[in-house]
Formats: structure tokens, C-alpha cells, sequence
């Protein structure tokens, strides 16, 4: 199975060669986005991170090299502590150090999503919603009429209010607050995990894939909005692992009130949750449709139509402009380069939709591992097929399939065989 392939794989060695890998690679990709990237925001990330994971891989290969002098040295917990410190090298450095540069009038230290967070909390004071209808962003120059679309959920603008509030500072980059909800969500999430000796590797392999995966501590650094995402659905899984459906509706919930993309995630925890004791279902959807609904309920009711052209109109391509997320992924491309593409993309993101829904009817996940393997191949699917799609959407899929060992139940200990009585002698 692949589950056991992957296993065998991952404590090879006690971890460390994928470990050294994960580091190399990161650095390999750090260099790469330093020397090629047309953001200089990213260009800006990769000329840091860059020796942070060479320092990482550094370390890495002098834990695997004494392993067997320093047993201690290549533990679980040894391999925890650089991790951590990776992440402080690779993503917070870099982010601090663009919320400075940007406080300092920088412009170009952040993504285009940071400063669309804090406009649509200036809005959100201003007149009571965070969004401008299709005639109010028609209106304004050319330049500016992308940064007028807001395609988050009303929730978003929470991490734009510092900012709005008090000013342009580094500790009011929404990206701060990015990363403080992060961090504590994905701390809560990894306390949840059990932590017996024979699972912290998976612990560990779970934190990894959530902060130094390159993909997440470039996303953090330079625009930040999918990791508290990620991180609330990380720690819905994990607290619906634990047996605690009600935390984990809020948590999902959470999540979905600052992004679509959590809402597949909801849906299929839901199914899980449904399938394993139907009666916890109402407790789960109480925040997991409640937080998200209570949330959009004010945009929606001082501006219906504004709200509408953000969340449905702009991501579907039919706003006054097109969205920049545009990666060369199949469902792009598809609908780019062939004829009647973008109906073609859609179908065929339909049809895996249609998929997953029969995989869900068929066989519901009855385990937070489970769900999160499907959610992990349902949003690889929309990731790859959506004809607006960006590669920084593949952190959802990777970090969710890595987290799928750690998901998984304690094996209980092995049943008792039945005592046999003697045979009396004859």
C-alpha cells in the first residue's frame, strides 16, 4: 500500500534524508526564485531563504552523518527544533524584513493581495463593506482596478484593520497578522496530534509540511492570505481527529470566513463526520456554516450586488478586469490555447467534482485521515483544472496529504490471546 511504502520511506534513517531533501530543495528553489522570478517581492524572499535552508541542509546532514554517535542529535524532537528554527530563517526573517521595507515606502515588498486586505478594511470602516461594485471599480484609473476587487470573504479585511486603524507601520502589514493566526492555529492543531513516541516522525513530517515547505514560507512571506487558511483547516482535521466535532465545525468555520477554498474542505469534514456518528453533525455545522454565514451576512446586506461582483463575478472572469492568477496549470492552459477552452476547463473541472462527490457517495470517510486525503485530491483537482489558477494553491493539496500519517488513529494495542488450559496428564 502506499500508506506502508510511505512509511518505510519517511523513517528511513530516522526521516533525515527526506528531511535533507526538503532542505535542499528548498534551497535549490530559494536560489532559483531569487535569480528568476518576475515579483520582486519573491525575489526579494529567495535572496533570504536562500540561506536558511542551506544552513538547514547543512545541519541536517550532520545529523544523519552522527546518528549513530548522537542518537539524541537526529530525534524527533532535535529534528522539531530545527525545524522550527528553519522557519524562523526561511519565512519570518524574510516577511519581517518586507513589512519593514514596506513601512519604509517600498511598494514592491509585498503582493498585490496585502494591500487589497488593507484597502478592503479602509472600505469596511468607510462605508460598512469591504467591496466596490463593478461601476465603482469601472470608475477608477486603469492601474488601480484590480486592487479595487476584494474575491476574499468579508473575514479577510480583519488582518487589513490594523493598518487601517494605526497607520503604515511593519507591525500593521496584514501579513503579521497572517502569520500570528497561523502559527497559533497550527500550534493548537499539532498540540491535538497524539504525540506517542512511535508518531512524533509523523508530527514532525506534519510541521514540515505546513512551514518550511517552500511553497508555504514563500506564500507567508510575501502575501500571507492562504496560511491562516490552511492552518484552520489543518487544525479542523486534526480536532475531528481528537473526536471533537464541535471544535472543528468553528475551526473549518473560521477558515471559511476568510476564504472559499476552505469550503470543500467543510464539506467533506461534514461527510466524516456525518458517516462516523450522525449525531455530532449539527454540533459540526453550527460553526462550520454558522461562522461563514454570520460573517458575510453584513456585506452582503449593505451591498448585495458589490458582494456578488467580488466573490462570484471576478473569480468566474466577468468582472470589469480579469484576475491575475494565471499559472501555466493544465485548466489554464486549456482554456487559454484551445477553442471554446474555458467551457472545456470548466467541465472538466465539473467532471471531477462529479468524481469526488461519487467517491464521498460511495465510500465516506469515516477518519480525519481520510478526509483529509480526499480533501487533499479534490483541491489538487480544482488547483490544477480551475482556468484562474496560481501553483501557490498546491500548498493546500501537499500539506494535507502530508498530513494524512499523523491523522490516522493509534494502532491500540495488540488484542490478548486466549489463554489455553493445560492438558492434564493422562
Amino acid at each position: 500500500m502506499i500508506h506502508d511504502r510511505w512509511r518505510r520511506l519517511d523513517r528511513t534513517a530516522g526521516g533525515l534524508p527526506l528531511d535533507l531533501a526538503l532542505y535542499l530543495s528548498g534551497a535549490a528553489f530559494a536560489g532559483f526564485t531569487a535569480a528568476s522570478s518576475t515579483l520582486p517581492a519573491h525575489r526579494a524572499w529567495g535572496a533570504l531563504a536562500l540561506w536558511g535552508y542551506a544552513a538547514a541542509a547543512l545541519v541536517c546532514g550532520g545529523q544523519w552523518a552522527l546518528r549513530r554517535r548522537w542518537p539524541r542529535g537526529a530525534s524527533a524532537a532535535a529534528r522539531a527544533t530545527l525545524t522550527a528554527a528553519a522557519f524562523a530563517a526561511t519565512c519570518l526573517v524574510p516577511l519581517l524584513a518586507q513589512a519593514v521595507q514596506r513601512a519604509g515606502g517600498n511598494a514592491h515588498r509585498a503582493q498585490e493581495e496585502v494591500a487589497v486586505v488593507e484597502a478592503g478594511a479602509g472600505r469596511l470602516l468607510a462605508t460598512g463593506t469591504p467591496y466596490l461594485a463593478d461601476a465603482a471599480i469601472a470608475a477608477r484609473p486603469a492601474a488601480e482596478q484590480l486592487l479595487g476587487y476584494l474575491p476574499y470573504q468579508p473575514g479577510m479585511v480583519v488582518f487589513g484593520l490594523p493598518r487601517a486603524l494605526a497607520g503604515a507601520h511593519w507591525w500593521t502589514d496584514a501579513r503579521v497578522g497572517f502569520a500570528l493566526v497561523a502559527l497559533v492555529a497550527l500550534g493548537a492543531a499539532l498540540a491535538v496530534l497524539p504525540t506517542t513516541a512511535g508518531r512524533r516522525p509523523a508530527v514532525v513530517r506534519a510541521a514540515q509540511a505546513a512551514t518550511v515547505l517552500p511553497v508555504c514560507a514563500l506564500t507567508l512571506a510575501t502575501g500571507g492570505d492562504d496560511l491562516p487558511v490552511l492552518a484552520l483547516c489543518l487544525l479542523a482535521c486534526a480536532l475531528l481527529a481528537g473526536r471533537r466535532p464541535g471544535a472543528a465545525g468553528a475551526a473549518v468555520g473560521a477558515a471559511g470566513a476568510l476564504k472559499l477554498l476552505a469550503w470543500p474542505v467543510a464539506l467533506v469534514l461534514a461527510v466524516a463526520v456525518a458517516a462516523r456518528r450522525p449525531r455530532d453533525l449539527g454540533r459540526y455545522l453550527a460553526g462550520a456554516v454558522g461562522i461563514p454565514l454570520a460573517s458575510a451576512l453584513p456585506a452582503v446586506l449593505v451591498d448585495p450586488g458589490a458582494a456578488a461582483d467580488n466573490l462570484v463575478g471576478f473569480p468566474l472572469g466577468h468582472g470589469v478586469v480579469r484576475s491575475p492568477a494565471a499559472s501555466p496549470l493544465p485548466g489554464h492552459l486549456i482554456g487559454t490555447h484551445l477553442p471554446y477552452g474555458r467551457p472545456l476547463a470548466l467541465g472538466l473541472l465539473l467532471a471531477a467534482g462529479l468524481a469526488i462527490a461519487w467517491w464521498l457517495r460511495r465510500d465516506p470517510p469515516r477518519t480525519a485521515a481520510r478526509a483529509a486525503a480526499v480533501c487533499a485530491a479534490g483541491l489538487l483537482a480544482a488547483t490544477l483544472l480551475l482556468p484562474a489558477t496560481r501553483f501557490g494553491y498546491l500548498l493546500y493539496p501537499a500539506a494535507l496529504a502530508l498530513w494524512v500519517p499523523a491523522l490516522r488513529p493509534a494502532a491500540g494495542p495488540a488484542p490478548r490471546r486466549p489463554a489455553v488450559a493445560p492438558r492434564r496428564a493422562a
